[in-house]
């Protein structure tokens, strides 16, 4: 068992009534320059304002390596049983990162692994400020992707082919009958990959979709390819269908809002044409790609919500984006960086606002929306980071530094 530390922090700023929490946040570090920005956040827009309680997992590439990735597993575990954690970006190794962080073996994308235990669905949406105009002029209201979290290419088996041979697909029932389905007759050398997923977690994907959208009374659109995939995206549309024709139905014709299917390719070029305001949903990979393509056109990747939601509620939020490796390794050399730090402080404002709200502490709600106002404000008022300064509309911007940039909005907060 790789144990976790309860952090209570007594706070840096004299005289000042913080707020108090009841239950922990699940808190998972990460990895690079946002681990840097990650402790920067909490000692200038956290720990001042409340007496923040997290237990606390290091998910750094190389805890995760010393603990054989337990401690991922041990993070996701204190999740389930506290209700809302808060992830930082991580490292997903490659090749180069065997080599680089000397790794005993390729431990699986953490992201993967806490879905998967949680069973949840992603929902993703981008953050809309004046100044920052989406690429796509006609989208006036947000689009937020619903991804599911389990299966598919994160969840895949792979081989390589060494030269001609036949490959199969079998499956055994406990009982020991077989179903063999021929893939390919290969001539040569190849390459095959296995994925799979289940019903259970379809339907929560499906469920979790639907009440989104009635929580927050938006339209649903779901899109696979089931023209070409007959079997595996087909059974997504079958169990949403059923499901909403069952049990959503007439909920939605109340709230006034509409769910509907359409193939991945055509909802890729209906979503060029629309307004926005409503909630996509895809498969695992479709829903990875998708967001980053949404979160992008509005402006940054940076500029992005992202919370795992599993049936059971709980709640998981992050960061959508990676652990901004160039920006790190000019940290490490003492060299500037203007590094944008918004999603990862919304991150903890989503956190907070939900252990708020699941504590009944209006308190903390407040100041999980004002910490997110004021992030707006100093945005607004023409003072961001480097990447933001490239896109805006604004006027005579002030380029700031990732720590500038953090200690601005500490500013905001401090005039509430």
């Amino acid at each position: 068992m790789v144990m976790a530390r309860i952090v209570k922090n007594k706070g840096v700023k004299a005289g000042m009534e913080k707020i108090n929490m009841i239950t922990p946040l699940v808190e998972m570090d990460g990895d690079e320059m946002t681990r840097i920005l990650w402790k920067f956040i909490k000692d200038e827009l956290l720990y001042p304002f409340i007496d923040l309680k997290t237990e606390y997992y290091d998910l750094g590439l190389e805890n995760r390596n010393a603990t054989n990735d337990q401690v991922t597993i041990d993070s996701a575990n204190a999740t389930l049983k506290y209700g809302v954690a808060v992830k930082c970006a991580t490292i997903t190794p490659n090749a180069a990162r065997m080599s680089e962080y000397d790794l005993k073996e390729m431990w699986k994308s953490p992201n993967g692994t806490i879905r998967a235990m949680l069973d949840g669905t992603v929902f993703r949406a981008p953050i809309v400020v004046k100044g920052i105009e989406p690429c796509v002029k006609n989208w006036e209201k947000p689009i937020t992707l619903a991804r599911h979290a389990y299966g598919d290419v994160y969840k895949n088996s792979e081989i390589k082919i060494p030269g001609a041979g036949k490959a199969e697909l079998v499956f055994t029932s406990e009982d020991g009958t077989e179903i063999r389905e021929v893939i390919h007759n290969f001539t040569g050398a190849g390459i095959l990959q296995g994925m799979h997923n289940t019903e259970a977690s379809i339907t929560s994907f499906a469920k979790a979709c639907f009440n989104y959208a009635l929580d927050t009374k938006q339209d649903l659109w779901f899109a696979t390819k089931d023209t070409i995939s007959k079997k595996y995206d087909h059974t997504f549309k079958d169990i949403f269908q059923e499901i909403y024709d069952n049990e959503y139905k007439h909920k939605f014709e109340e709230a006034e809002i509409e769910y509907f299917y359409t193939l991945i390719d055509d909802a890729v070029a209906r979503v060029m044409k629309a307004k926005g305001g409503f909630i996509w949903a895809c498969k695992n990979y479709d829903g990875d790609v998708m967001s980053d393509m949404v979160s992008s056109a509005f402006g940054s990747l940076a500029m992005m919500t992202s919370v795992l939601v599993s049936p059971s509620g709980v709640y998981e939020y992050e960061a959508a984006h990676g652990t901004v490796q160039r920006h790190y390794y000019k940290h490490l050399k003492g060299e500037e960086t203007s590094t944008n730090s918004v999603a990862t402080i919304f991150a903890w404002s989503g956190a907070l606002r939900k252990r708020g709200e699941l504590d009944q502490l209006p308190e903390l709600i407040s100041f999980a929306d004002k910490l997110e106002e004021a992030t707006v404000k100093v945005i607004e008022s023409g003072r961001m980071t480097k990447d933001l300064a490239l896109i805006t509309s604004i006027k005579d911007v002030t380029v700031l530094n990732s720590e500038e940039f953090i200690k601005e909005i500490r500013k905001e907060l401090e005039n509430f």
